[in-house]
């Protein structure tokens, strides 16, 4: 090949986002979700019970709260990828706002961990009012943040495994959370819990901000939507609902949602109230996390001998099977308990690398289909999904434990430890087999998914050629 044609056929490769992506950009990439787990971790499993045993509000009060807020939270995240689709600046769609918005979560972060010194009803007002506002500054980065992978690469196998990278990350900075926060909130508040919990989110938003910098350093977008697109909101709402697999990963992302949060706002209740070592919470939840990680790790092996589609719906089956299991398991046996905790981490790790990367294909499947190409608005439309089913297990667990008699920091009563029981093993169980069973109507397999990127290729150089 001579150099000329040599360097117009790399061009053209780099244009289609078909350039291999290097070792620093997939790590710089996935910090940042390092940065979103030093709050989404603290919210799936602190939260709840700082809300109950720390502000002193009422379980079931809590449950509505968080419903509501996380109702509001959900719903801009469509608002937020149509902005992103249609930013147009010098640093690209998405990455402007991870230059930006770090100090806003970090400044919202601090205020929702805050105690004030209120009457109950002042107390959960506030809680209503910091909490939308954290999650709304948490919708400002994390939408242009997730639709980043999608613009990054066109290639699946590169996405899997830039996605894995993520949430290897991500896990990373759930079991610093999960392993370090009750030690930190001992330490930094010395007595006062109250203060231990709002410093430890401040330490919590300056590594975050730093994290959410290096992504913005060390990334580039390299697909652009076809040049002459020119669609409304709409349109891509409208794109949205004529895309089958999408509409399959909408309803899975909220299913398995609902086990995941299930299990983490459960943990700490399982550990203090039925297992009555309440210690334990750092070592369950962190070493949970470890196993998380190491699931998301081994993503890009798997996919290379099964396929996606079949091997999430295997994975979520087998969670299901393990979360009933531990129901089986008395209390005093703590490591066969660990054990169990551990398989299912296990199991969920790849999970999101896979899911995340379906998004980006689901992408790639609307441009396919119209011609149009609405990339932040499927990942956002597909996290209004997640932060729903989050918000509805978050809600379920407050609702339960009020509606059979749970008192903080008491003994519980039988009914309220079964119901704590439960809601840790056979209900995500059994929400877990319901996904797996979803993900039968998936159609985006592997034959299906290179024939419609081939048909992108093509399209784009078409375009790209003079």
């Amino acid at each position: 090949m001579a150099p000329a044609q040599a360097s117009d056929t790399a061009a053209t490769r780099r244009a289609d986002g078909e350039a291999r992506l290097r070792l620093r950009e997939q790590a710089g990439y996935a910090v940042g979700d390092f940065g979103f787990n030093l709050y989404w971790a603290n919210i799936s499993a602190y939260l709840l019970i700082f809300y109950t045993d720390v502000m002193g509000l009422a379980a079931a009060a809590v449950g509505t709260m968080m419903l509501a807020t996380k109702i509001v939270d959900a719903a801009t995240d469509p608002l937020m990828g149509a902005l992103a689709d249609r930013t147009r600046s010098r640093h690209g769609r998405f990455r402007p706002y991870l230059l930006y918005g770090g100090p806003a979560l970090a400044m919202a972060g601090v205020l929702t961990w805050t105690v004030p010194d209120l009457e109950p009803g002042g107390r959960l007002l506030w809680a209503y009012a910091t909490f939308t506002l954290m999650m709304l500054a948490y919708t400002v980065l994390s939408m242009p943040y997730s639709a980043l992978s999608g613009v990054m690469t066109a290639d699946s196998q590169q996405r899997t495994a830039l996605v894995s990278w993520r949430f290897i990350a991500a896990f990373a900075g759930t079991t610093l959370v999960n392993w370090l926060t009750p030690g930190l909130v001992r330490r930094l508040g010395r007595g006062d819990e109250a203060l231990g919990w709002q410093l430890t989110l401040g330490l919590y938003g300056v590594l975050a901000t730093a994290c959410f910098l290096a992504v913005f350093a060390t990334t580039r977008e390299r697909i652009q939507p076809p040049p002459a697109q020119r669609s409304p909101v709409w349109q891509d709402v409208r794109d949205l609902l004529h895309n089958r697999p999408w509409l399959v990963l909408f309803a899975l992302a909220l299913i398995i949602m609902v086990t995941i949060v299930m299990r983490a706002g459960t943990l700490a209740y399982y550990l203090k109230y039925h297992v009555g070592r309440p210690e334990l919470t750092g070592l369950f939840l962190g070493s949970y996390s470890v196993a998380l990680a190491a699931g998301a790790a081994l993503t890009p092996l798997l996919t290379r001998h099964v396929d996606k589609t079949r091997l999430l719906a295997r994975l979520m089956a087998g969670v299901g099977v393990a979360s009933c299991a531990m129901y089986l398991l008395p209390p005093d046996a703590v490591w066969a308990l660990l054990a169990m905790n551990l398989l299912v981490g296990l199991l969920l790790g790849p999970k999101s690398p896979l899911a995340f990367s379906m998004y980006a294909d689901c992408a790639d499947y609307t441009e396919w289909k119209t011609g149009r190409r609405a990339t932040a608005m499927t990942f956002a439309a597909a996290t209004f999904s997640q932060k729903l089913g989050g918000a509805l297990a978050s809600a379920a667990i407050a609702w339960l434990l009020s509606l059979l008699g749970y008192v903080a920091n008491q003994v519980q009563g039988e009914a309220s430890r079964t119901g704590i029981v439960l809601l840790l093993t056979v209900i995500p169980g059994v929400v877990a087999l319901l996904a797996a069973w979803v993900m039968r109507f998936y159609p985006l397999d592997g034959p299906t998914l290179e024939r419609v990127q081939a048909d992108l290729r093509r399209r784009r150089r078409a375009e790209a050629a003079p």
